[in-house]
Order: C-alpha cells, then sequence, then structure tokens
C-alpha cells in the first residue's frame, strides 16, 4: 500500500510517500508559513523523483490539527481533492498523535507540545506499550504551567518534542529538573513520514474514511472568533 501524507499544522511544511510500512521520500521545509505556495510544489517534486503518478498512490493522509488553522485548511484540502478527484481513500492524522510518534521506544511518558502562543500550548501524553504507542491523556489546549502541574503529578520521567520547545525549553527545564528531557533536533517537529507511519497503521482497519469525512481538528476557536464573542459580550 502506497501512502501520500502531508503536513502543514504549523511552521513546517512536510510531504512524505511511504510504501508498506517502508518510507521512499520524505520533503520537509521549515521557513515561514507559506504552505499554499510550496506544498503542490513539493509534492509534485516527491512524486517525480520516486516516478510515481497520484494514481499510484492507494491512501492519502494528512495531519488534521491542533495547529495553525490556515495552514491545517491547506494541507487537509489538498489532500481531500486529490483523494476525491482519484477515488481513493483518506486517513486523518492528530498531529499530536505523529509529533510523538518521533520519539523511538522507551519508558518516559511522551510530550507533544505545540506553541499555541500567550503561553498556552496545545498537548497531550503518551507512552509506548506492547511495541506501540498509546495515548494516556485528552487532547488540551492549556497554560504551559498547566502542563508543569500535570507532568510533576504523574512523578515520570519526560521527553518533550514539538514547536512548544522553542519557546518553552528554559521554563521546562527550570520547573522539571531531572526528570524531562528533549527531543533532538531532528525529531523535534512535525514530519509527514510519522504521519504516514501512523496512516499505515490505521489502515488495517475495517472502516475507511473518504475524503468528506476529514477535517480540521482545530481543539479550540480561532483568535477572531475568541475576540468576535468577547465583544458581543461586551455589548450586552
Amino acid at each position: 500500500m502506497r501512502i501520500l501524507a502531508v503536513d502543514t499544522s504549523a511552521s513546517v511544511a512536510a510531504a512524505a510517500v511511504m510504501d508498506s510500512g517502508t518510507i521512499l521520500g520524505e520533503y520537509l521545509v521549515n521557513n515561514k508559513k507559506t504552505h499554499s505556495q510550496k506544498l503542490m510544489p513539493m509534492i509534485k517534486e516527491l512524486m517525480d523523483s520516486l516516478e510515481l503518478c497520484p494514481q499510484d498512490i492507494d491512501l492519502y493522509a494528512a495531519s488534521i490539527g491542533p495547529g495553525s488553522f490556515t495552514g491545517l485548511r491547506i494541507g487537509v484540502t489538498t489532500i481531500k481533492a486529490m483523494a476525491f478527484s482519484l477515488g481513493k481513500p483518506v486517513a486523518s492524522v492528530p498531529t499530536l498523535d505523529a509529533i510523538a510518534y518521533n520519539i523511538p521506544m522507551n519508558e518516559a511518558v511522551i510530550c507533544p507540545i505545540m506553541d499555541a502562543r500567550n503561553l498556552q500550548v496545545y498537548t497531550s501524553l503518551y507512552c509506548w506499550e506492547k511495541g506501540g504507542q498509546k495515548r494516556i491523556a485528552d487532547y488540551m489546549g492549556i497554560s504551559v504551567y498547566q502542563l508543569i502541574d500535570i507532568i510533576k503529578q504523574k512523578k515520570q520521567k519526560v521527553i518533550f518534542a514539538g514547536d512548544g520547545v522553542q519557546n518553552h525549553r528554559e521554563l521546562l527545564q527550570s520547573e522539571l529538573d531531572g526528570i524531562c528531557s528533549f527531543a533532538p533536533g531532528s525529531l523535534l517537529l512535525q514530519r509527514a513520514s510519522a504521519v504516514a507511519q501512523i496512516a499505515f497503521e490505521k489502515s488495517g482497519g475495517t472502516d475507511k474514511e473518504d475524503g468528506f469525512s476529514m477535517l480540521p481538528f482545530y481543539l479550540r476557536k480561532s483568535q477572531a472568533e475568541r475576540e468576535l464573542e468577547k465583544n458581543h459580550i461586551l455589548k450586552l
């Protein structure tokens, strides 16, 4: 089974092709959020280098969020359009799941954190169990201080990954000294290969998604929506 996977949930734009669990190629650029300009040329270059055409792909996968509202729409819409035009199934992969999957098997708790501005993060908790990764907490949009409290209560070693590390590394290290570590740069940010791997593992199920069922997972309302609601309340 050949899978084309993309991730446009944050500053990284990434695309990967996997064939039966083996990565054939991956393209990743971390330079500005110009995904509307980069994603399709990236996919084309990757497919051309692998001598594949869109019809050769059996499953189309996308990271669905949380993350950048605009970025997610670009990635999800691109994958839905390609899959729909070819009558192929899709796979929706939560972004936090994919970031956590960057971390190899170990006994620590894995905590992906995505920067949500104003000391807020999108996060969850994961562990490796019987050769697979298991989510052990809800998807959350919380303050980094709330996350620190949750980690302290766990009293376990934790590995952080995700773009939130870049802004909160010093705080996390000072508050969780001795029990926290951080993914290396090569595994820190979103990778389309992790999206492809999770999609491959999900593809063994009997339920197949079509393009209409794939939707972005925002976790919380956009800043514009929150401001609109705030202004509406003030007017009442």
